[in-house]
């Protein structure tokens, strides 16, 4: 767990975001069902909570549960859903003594009490932590955030609408589920898909993205420190143009 390791090199990267990627075609290449390798990719979940703070992380943001998942067979769905019950029951303990604060953003409308509460669980019991903030994209899609988000700005009675004020961009940044965070740096999908595929849209306007080939299932620390290693090759310019002195402008 974190607080259990040293830190090696730092590459800037305060806050990581990771497509999970690749579960079910990891397990077909093996001839095994699909809940196989979402199986194994809960140990490579727990690999990328320990390893990620080693490189300076301090927030880890995980694709877990996409809006559109609901849309899978039923037994896939029930597996995965069995497999968050899981991870939270199982690890929560450690991530509490480690000083990981979980929070789950995503919508919470029309999920059954017992999500609800594991949910709340694991965020009261980890609330006090600071060593890394664990964000679980669960029930997420990037466009209902945004319109969430915006309807939540609308319907303030003390807001910035309300009092006949403009819109903007900070306002709705300070209604999204990551507003206790800064926004992603570096955003890795696995699986060698190229797509970002609903995942904070709003945050990862200027982040950069890597897309590595391996399965979730096999990534490590290898896989992590090379994605970094891409990250520190680039110019991150937000929008401007780098100065003689490598200063963005």
């Amino acid at each position: 767990m974190p607080d259990q390791v040293q830190q090696t090199e730092q590459y800037g990267v305060e806050h990581l975001a990771i497509i999970m990627d690749g579960n079910g075609r990891w397990a077909k290449t093996r001839g095994r069902p699909r809940s196989f390798g979402h199986r194994a990719g809960v140990e490579a979940v727990r690999r990328t909570v320990r390893n990620a703070p080693k490189l300076g992380v301090r927030h880890l943001t995980l694709y877990a549960f996409s809006s559109e998942n609901w849309s899978r067979p039923a037994d896939e769905i029930s597996d995965l859903l069995g497999l968050l019950k899981f991870y939270v029951r199982s690890d929560l303990a450690d991530l509490a003594a480690a000083g990981v604060c979980v929070r789950i953003i995503g919508s919470r409308e029309g999920l059954k009490p017992d999500i609800l509460n594991l949910i709340n669980m694991a965020e009261s019991k980890t609330a006090h932590n600071s060593k890394l903030y664990l964000n679980i994209a669960f029930n997420y899609g990037g466009r209902d955030e945004i319109v969430r988000a915006v309807q939540k700005v609308v319907d303030d009675p003390t807001g910035v609408v309300a009092k006949g004020g403009k819109l903007t961009v900070e306002d709705i940044t300070a209604a999204m589920d990551t507003a206790r965070g800064p926004d992603p740096d570096l955003v890795i999908r696995t699986s060698g898909e190229k797509r970002i595929s609903n995942f904070l849209l709003w945050q990862i306007a200027y982040a950069e993205l890597v897309f590595v080939e391996c399965m979730w299932p096999d990534f490590d620390m290898e896989h992590l420190t090379a994605a970094f290693e891409e990250y520190r090759s680039r110019d991150r310019r937000y929008g401007g143009v780098v100065s003689a002195e490598g200063v963005a402008l």
